[in-house]
């Protein structure tokens, strides 16, 4: 596999056993993506985009196939080192922010550092620098009650970010958003694509939201088309 190569899916299959029917969602799928991409996924309601969005995060694993991630299988991984492995490379975003309503801005974002043995002055120094990165260092006491939908989502990057993960995979990152905040939020996510070189998977049904990515895949029936900007 090339150095450039960040993951790499060769002939994945993915079923779910519903009752007494087995349901296909992939079905020798191959996918490539580089180091420094930034990747939009759209396809059909149902068609698999956030089934590949876990199994990238190692939040799912494939029926068969494997999944590599630089240079290193995943898919058979034990669950203890497939969620140290998440901890150490993955960033995840959701459309609905998933902060905790009972802590500021600043206990959010740090949320994830607590599982390392980092300092509390290390720590401090980290979350400062992804509030700060986000445009919102002068918020860090406010609660997520005290804040819009658009800067409730920069914490949620500045807590994907902090523990500097070499993947981002964002999940409808927009769907609860007005256009004008949207695209800031894009925007913020192209820089930390551009400037900080953050590979960023993003599923979307959004073509507006599409338009920041670098390439396009569409998933239909389990498989991509690639579509060049």
């Amino acid at each position: 596999m090339s150095e450039d190569v960040l993951f790499d899916l060769v002939n994945v299959s993915k079923k779910f056993v519903k009752g007494k029917e087995q349901i296909s969602i992939f079905d020798g799928l191959n996918m490539q993506i580089n180091k420094g991409d930034f990747v939009a996924i759209m396809g059909p309601s149902g068609s698999g985009k956030t089934t590949l969005l876990n199994m990238l995060g190692g939040v799912d694993q494939p029926s068969s196939g494997e999944v590599s991630f630089d240079n290193q299988r995943i898919d058979n991984l034990s669950e203890g080192k497939l969620a140290k492995w998440r901890a150490n490379n993955i960033g995840f975003i959701f459309q609905f922010y998933n902060l905790m309503p009972m802590l500021n801005a600043f206990r959010n974002v740090e949320l994830p550092l607590l599982l390392t043995n980092m300092s509390s002055k290390e720590r401090a120094q980290r979350v400062q620098n992804a509030l700060k990165l986000v445009g919102l260092d002068d918020r860090a006491k406010h609660m997520p009650s005290e804040m819009s939908g658009g800067q409730q989502q920069r914490v949620a990057i500045a807590r994907a970010v902090v523990s500097d993960p070499k993947l981002l995979l964002c999940d409808e990152p927009t769907g609860d958003l007005d256009r004008k905040t949207a695209d800031e939020i894009l925007e913020t996510l192209q820089l930390l694509n551009k400037e900080f070189g953050k590979t960023i998977v993003m599923v979307t049904h959004d073509p507006s939201a599409a338009k920041y990515a670098k390439h396009t895949l569409h998933l239909d029936k389990g498989e991509f088309v690639l579509e060049a900007k």
